[in-house]
């Protein structure tokens, strides 16, 4: 069950989340959302490399992992809804 969790919110992190420029790296997109998800999925996928999470701010970085991810979840779901 956990990893089904999991995989629910990597989805709405993908679903609810926006691109935009990098601070850090001037010119480089990166994908943010807000974390208002459970901590231990959070760390969990901040351990898959999916996310990068930082303590101190309430936003997070999907990963190019944790877009291709989502994508696939995203398609797993809708072809079972369909």
């Amino acid at each position: 069950m956990d990893e089904k969790f999991k995989e629910l919110n990597l989805l709405l992190l993908y679903l609810s989340g926006w691109e935009e420029d990098s601070k850090k790296d001037p010119g480089e997109k990166i994908y943010m959302t807000w974390k208002g998800y459970p901590f231990k999925i959070l760390n969990e996928m901040e351990e898959e490399d999916l996310i990068v999470q930082f303590r101190n701010k309430q936003l997070l970085i999907l990963t190019e992992k944790g877009i291709e991810e989502a994508k696939k979840i995203k398609n797993t779901y809708s072809s079972l809804l369909s």
